[in-house]
């Protein structure tokens, strides 16, 4: 069978691995990810970016708008330190906002560590792009990752992006029985 191939926008968000303090980790766990995970082939569009409210809405819009990326992850910048500004940079940029992913990823981190009610994750539409907002660290985001993205396909069906699946003995991705596609 013959997947349809898709842009993802990968933005991590860091003061310190974006002036080369530290080596930033947040992009290549994403990609490992995916890597493992994702039946579709991809095209990664990457970012490292301080945590500059404006920056991070101009970095989402071209990554939405101009890139056209169907799915944008951030990392980084969601808690409740004052330079933590990415939920307001995406809340900022949104057509739509979806509560139930940010609902879920804190539900997820919950099972893992008690500050995940720190967390100030959302997840939104902007067009034909679902915009959420991850953890920093690497553990973090393929635990929460392997916690929602069985939702994430038909979202971006739903949006008009294209048709996603996972790789068997990964993710169970769901679909209604009426937005299921045949197997080639």
């Amino acid at each position: 069978m013959t997947h349809a191939s898709i842009r993802i926008g990968l933005v991590s968000i860091s003061d310190r691995a974006s002036t080369g303090v530290y080596e930033d980790k947040g992009l290549p766990a994403l990609q490992a990810w995916f890597g493992e995970v994702l039946a579709n082939p991809a095209e990664f569009v990457t970012r490292l970016i301080p945590d500059e409210q404006a920056l991070i809405e101009s970095t989402l819009i071209e990554l939405a708008d101009a890139e056209k990326c169907a799915l944008i992850l951030t990392t980084g910048g969601t808690g409740p330190a004052p330079r933590d500004v990415t939920p307001e940079a995406t809340l900022a940029v949104a057509h739509k906002v979806l509560p139930g992913f940010g609902e879920a990823m804190r539900a997820v981190s919950l099972k893992y560590v008690p500050t995940a009610i720190l967390s100030r994750q959302v997840g939104v539409t902007r067009g034909a792009s679902l915009i959420l907002n991850l953890p920093g660290q690497p553990k973090a985001i393929k635990e929460t990752l392997d916690g929602i993205f069985a939702a994430v396909p038909y979202c971006i069906d739903l949006i008009g992006g294209p048709y996603l699946e996972a790789r068997p003995d990964t993710v169970a991705v769901f679909r209604p029985k009426s937005a299921l596609r045949p197997s080639a």
